[in-house]
């Protein structure tokens, strides 16, 4: 009976990768940010892309966007002045939820790598030993593997892994590169198998600002104390311009009063004195 028991018990389920992204931007992003998230959107065959929110004060409505669209990650870039790029990567409904400055970007046609990769294809995740030396490294390790990685069980996705994304940490930033991973050498296609890694693109640079509680509000659990704002950036060289402009104008008035001493006196005996 015992072993009839068994045989019928219902074998326990594997859980399942249900990971869906939501990603969308604000209004006043550039051509290059666009290309950025077109060459996301092909790398990751899981994200649902949506219309552009229009208010940049109601970030409350993203959860709720979200929602809509049957997703739990959404990754909502946010443009600044129409030059500075923030990036959000958050888990939805309950967070938490990150805020990065996106740098030096790179896209794919503008970076020409002779690197491919099948589109819809399931990249591997290969995160620098930095990250589980801090407690935010951690937690965006975990943000970021349920955002990158790609469901076995995704719509658009194929079942080929062709590529590899790195993240690594220096400087406190985080590196961002895709790569391909290449099992014969071109040049000898009949040699033995030699496994070489070409970059794809795009690359970019994510400087970690702070880390909410929730999905786009709550608490601050991380706060970055070393980053500056762009804008404050662009300020200090404005004011140091200012400042050569100021040197330069007090040298002038100086080089003026010095050659105003250096004048001489009418002499008595000058020519028009002497014959007047």
């Amino acid at each position: 009976m015992d072993v009839d028991r068994q045989e019928q018990a219902p074998a326990a389920k594997k859980p399942r990768n249900k990971q869906r992204v939501l990603m969308l931007s604000s209004r006043g992003i550039n051509h290059r940010m666009r290309h950025l998230m077109n060459d996301l959107e092909a790398l990751l065959p899981h994200v649902k892309k949506d219309s552009k929110l229009d208010s940049k004060n109601h970030l409350n409505l993203l959860p709720e966007l979200a929602d809509l669209n049957n997703c739990n990650n959404t990754l909502y870039f946010e443009a600044r002045r129409h030059e500075d790029l923030y990036l959000w990567a958050a888990k939805t409904p309950n967070g938490p939820s990150i805020k990065m400055h996106v740098q030096n970007i790179h896209t794919m046609d503008e970076l020409k790598m002779t690197g491919n990769c099948l589109k819809g294809s399931r990249g591997i995740l290969s995160f620098a030993k930095e990250f589980d030396e801090t407690e935010w490294g951690k937690l965006t390790k975990e943000v970021f593997t349920h955002i990158f990685g790609v469901p076995p069980q995704a719509r658009k996705a194929k079942p080929f892994i062709d590529h590899i994304l790195t993240f690594s940490i220096l400087d406190n930033k985080i590196w961002f590169r895709n790569f391909q991973i290449v099992e014969k050498d071109p040049l000898q296609p009949n040699g033995p198998p030699q496994t070489s890694l070409v970059e794809i693109g795009p690359r970019f640079v994510l400087t970690p600002i702070r880390i909410f509680e929730g999905a786009f509000s709550g608490a601050t659990v991380y706060s970055n104390p070393e980053f500056v704002t762009p804008t404050a950036v662009r300020s200090a060289l404005k004011r140091e311009k200012g400042d050569k402009y100021g040197h330069r104008k007090h040298a002038q008035a100086e080089r003026g009063l010095r050659k105003d001493r250096r004048k001489l006196g009418e002499d008595e005996l000058a020519v028009s004195k002497v014959f007047a």
